[in-house]
């Protein structure tokens, strides 16, 4: 394995503290593209998803085939008040939580990374999969805030 995905992984963890600076509680809830989702719900997306993350890879390196169960984003968004939430707070613990977990993965040996879980939807997976799906899904949701900020008329250096 290719131990430079843990490196990779890592250096996302401010990347939600520098998306949101400057912002006022009324730009990160504004939908300046309709029908998407706020830069604030984007913010609260990431750190729940990488919260999960966490104990995913967790469970992974601890269990023996440990059953991954999937959640509903969606729903999140809809029902756990993401509006309301202090972005500056979650974006913090968003990049606590990344440094954390990136700690313990650089701990690991090579073989640990092939270690695997099921999820319940999408199957067997490895840890390395695990590590490179989530870094992967912060630049996902990363394009999208870059694109709102700029229509909001505050691009990102």
């Amino acid at each position: 394995m290719d131990r430079t995905i843990i490196e990779q992984y890592a250096s996302g963890s401010d990347e939600l503290i520098r998306g949101i600076a400057g912002l006022t509680r009324e730009e990160l809830n504004s939908h300046p593209v309709p029908n998407t989702w706020s830069i604030q719900q984007i913010v609260m997306h990431l750190l729940d998803a990488d919260l999960i993350a966490s104990d995913r890879m967790k469970r992974i390196i601890a269990e023996d085939n440990p059953l991954l169960i999937g959640y509903n984003e969606t729903k999140f968004a809809e029902r756990l008040h993401y509006d309301k939430a202090d972005a500056m707070a979650a974006a913090q613990l968003f990049a606590s939580n990344r440094n954390m977990t990136a700690a313990l993965l650089r701990h690991l040996r090579e073989e640990d990374f092939l270690r695997t879980g099921v999820h319940n939807e999408a199957g067997k997976m490895t840890l390395v999969q695990l590590v490179k799906g989530y870094h992967d899904h912060l630049h996902h949701h990363m394009k999208f805030l870059r694109e709102k900020r700029r229509m909001l008329g505050k691009a990102m250096d």
